[in-house]
Order: structure tokens, then C-alpha cells, then sequence
């Protein structure tokens, strides 16, 4: 195809032949640093989730401009690096445009919780059986909420409430009820040190199952409870809190 005269005086085209090895190389080189490039414009250099969108937009955009320029230049390089870049900044552009505009609602059957005045546990009763004897039986202990606390917004709306609960069996779980957050990519529930303002020394409890319902995460068995204050709604791929609920007793 013949390209038009003021492209060509622009971006003169090149009789140089490329080596194949060379153009093999340049496939992972070029998806690298489109990664590369998405991961430090949108999670590295600010923590500011609208600007960071932005930088990663103009990363794209400035990207695809080099990849059409060599592709001009050196025909041979249209498949190693022009369709390479479409195809990795395509498929991580969908996706990140994807989670952030697409509602997920997830409605699980979190535990249900007894009153925290109460506190009930398993306490032995004398019962009858049939032939009159008495037998003992012990009522089962309910799940108990430790502490709970209401969400506040950071970089999106965030409302709900998270709470921390003993099951019957030992083991503890953060419930999220009446949750609701923006879509975004990645993101993740932490618990966190301190009152949620900052992510060090976090505990990842995995993905968010959905950005609105309720939804429960356990807790590692071997997690330290007494380091923890806050629940935080973690933008892993922009590296921005979404929300976060810090923890008071109950």
C-alpha cells in the first residue's frame, strides 16, 4: 500500500533488513514494557486514582505512536512491535476498562452474629431421655462480633459496614454488609495496622468478590488479630485505597 506523500517525508521508510532474531526478541521486549509502562504510570507514580487513569492513558497513547513509527519505518517491524503492542495494551486496556465500569453484586449467606451483650457460650443442660435418666447436652456457641466499624470513602464512595466475627467454630471472618463501592481493577480486601489510613503491614484476604452485597473472607488461622484496626478496599493496580472501615469493639 502506498502511503501518502506527507507520511512518507515524516517517517521515510527504511530499506534496512531487521535480522529475525532480532525481531523475535523485540516481542517480549515490547509486551514488558507495555507492562512495564502500565503498572509505573498507574500504580507507581501517584496515588491520585483519576490521574493515575490519566498517565496511563497518555503512556498508551505515546506508546502507540513510537510502535506506528517504527512500523512506518521498518515494515518488518509491524508484527513484532506494532502488533504487539496492540494486542498487550489492548487486552490490559479492555481489561482495566472492563472492572472499572462493570457493577459486580454479590449476596452471600455471611454469619449471622448473636447480640454482642450477651456473648453466649456452649454451657452444659440436664435433659431427659425417655426412660427418665438424665443426660447432659451443651448448647451450641453462636458466632460473635469482636469489633465493627462503618466504611468512609477515599478515591471512590465507599458505604457499609465491616465486621469482625468469631464463628462457632474458632475461627474469624470480616463480613461485608450493606457494601458498596465503585467498580475498579484488582481490587482486594486488607486488613491493615491503625485506623486504615495506611496499607503497611497489611493481611490480603483475596479479590473483592463484588463491589456491592454482602460477602464474607476468612481469616488465616495463623493471623495475629491483636496487629489489626482497619478493613481497607485496595485498588491493587492503581495502588489506591477505595475505602476503608476502621474497627472499634463491640
Amino acid at each position: 500500500m502506498q502511503l501518502p506523500g506527507f507520511v512518507r517525508r515524516i517517517v521515510p521508510a527504511s530499506d534496512r533488513s531487521i535480522p529475525m532474531w532480532l525481531r523475535l526478541l523485540l516481542i517480549p521486549v515490547v509486551a514488558g514494557l507495555v507492562v512495564l509502562g502500565i503498572w509505573v504510570t498507574g500504580g507507581v507514580l501517584t496515588n491520585d486514582f483519576t490521574l493515575a487513569m490519566l498517565l496511563t492513558g497518555l503512556f498508551l497513547t505515546a506508546g502507540g505512536a513510537v510502535a506506528v513509527i517504527a512500523a512506518l519505518r521498518w515494515k518488518s517491524l509491524v508484527a513484532p512491535v506494532l502488533g504487539t503492542f496492540v494486542i498487550v495494551a489492548g487486552s490490559l486496556g479492555g481489561y482495566l476498562l472492563v472492572t472499572s465500569n462493570r457493577d459486580v453484586v454479590v449476596n452471600e449467606n455471611v454469619a449471622k452474629v448473636a447480640d454482642p451483650s450477651t456473648r453466649p457460650t456452649a454451657q452444659p443442660s440436664a435433659t431427659s431421655t425417655a426412660s427418665g435418666a438424665p443426660t447432659s447436652t451443651a448448647t451450641v456457641a453462636a458466632a460473635i462480633a469482636l469489633s465493627r466499624g462503618t466504611f468512609t470513602s477515599d478515591e471512590h464512595k465507599t458505604t457499609g459496614t465491616a465486621t469482625l466475627v468469631r464463628l462457632p467454630t474458632g475461627k474469624h471472618v470480616i463480613t461485608l454488609t450493606t457494601f458498596a463501592t465503585s467498580p475498579g481493577p484488582d481490587l482486594r480486601v486488607y486488613l491493615v495496622p491503625g485506623d486504615g489510613q495506611y496499607v503497611d503491614g497489611y493481611l490480603d484476604l483475596g479479590h473483592l468478590k463484588g463491589n456491592k452485597g454482602n460477602q464474607q473472607y476468612t481469616i488465616p488461622g495463623t493471623a495475629d488479630l491483636s496487629r489489626f484496626g482497619a478493613v481497607i478496599i485496595w485498588c491493587r493496580a492503581f495502588t489506591v485505597p477505595f475505602g476503608h472501615a476502621a474497627l472499634s469493639d463491640v
